[in-house]
This record gives C-alpha cells, sequence and structure tokens, in this order.
C-alpha cells in the first residue's frame, strides 16, 4: 500500500511516467518504431510538398501527422492542407523546452517499425553565381558586339 502512496505521490510530482522520452522528444511526441516516415526542419522549409511524404500520405491514411510547432506556420500550413486534403489527423507540436531537428513525423499510434524512415536529399549540381553571371554577360556582349 504504501508503494502506491509513494508511486501516486511522485507522479503527482514529477508528472505521469513515460517511456524513452528522449525519444518521444525528438521524434515529437511518439516514438521511432511507429515512424513512417520523418523531415528536417530544412526539408519543411524548402518550397512545395515533398512527393515522398505525399505518397506516403496516401498509403498510409490512418497515420497521424505530427508537425513542429517552432517553424513558421507558413511553412507547415502545406502539409498541414495535405493532411486535411487526405482526411488525416494531424497535430502541431510545440515543445517549449526543446526544439527537435525534425520537422515533420508521419506515424501510426502502435509499433510498425519501418527501416527507413528519413527522406534523402536528392543532389542536384547548381552553376555557380559567378558562372551564371559571366555567362550572362558574354551573352550580353554577343548581342551588343562590345
Amino acid at each position: 500500500m504504501a508503494e502506491k502512496v509513494d508511486d501516486y505521490i511522485t507522479q503527482g510530482i514529477y508528472g505521469k511516467k513515460e517511456t524513452k522520452p528522449d525519444e518521444r522528444r525528438k521524434f515529437l511526441g511518439t516514438l521511432r518504431e511507429r515512424t513512417v516516415i520523418a523531415l528536417t526542419q530544412a526539408q519543411v522549409r524548402k518550397p512545395g510538398i515533398m512527393k515522398e511524404v505525399k505518397e506516403a500520405m496516401t498509403k498510409n491514411k490512418q497515420a497521424r501527422v505530427y508537425l513542429n510547432g517552432h517553424i513558421a506556420y507558413r511553412d507547415i500550413s502545406k502539409y498541414a492542407k495535405l493532411a486535411s486534403e487526405q482526411h488525416m489527423s494531424f497535430t502541431i507540436v510545440t515543445n517549449k523546452d526543446y526544439n527537435s531537428d525534425l520537422g515533420l513525423v508521419l506515424a501510426y499510434d502502435y509499433a510498425i517499425d519501418q527501416d527507413d524512415i528519413y527522406v534523402q536529399e536528392q543532389t542536384k549540381v547548381y552553376k555557380e553565381a559567378n558562372q551564371t553571371e559571366a555567362g550572362f554577360k558574354q551573352w550580353m556582349k554577343k548581342i551588343f558586339r562590345k
């Protein structure tokens, strides 16, 4: 009986016991083993919606979308709108003590233990600004012959 009272008092002081609190903070309140797909904050801030996320939402209608509340609403609103269009529930998570490096997590309420959850960056080769500028100057010289 005394153990139950001690547990009750401890829970009242420190809050409900959670499994893997660090992992829950990183994955916006859920666990890695429940995650279908995850995007970093930088990926969420990019213009447009990543096709991998759209495909994952289409295939996993019963999952929930968790969005990082530390990101500007203009950046996460496109994913919130997509979740609404897919008739999925979403949650904007803001933890005042911790800012996760993840910006979006699509997860179930139960473990699915998917191996590859992170969307890899597509590497594109961009010309350097000075090369583009030099090309523009050469083009202008051809036109005006100077």
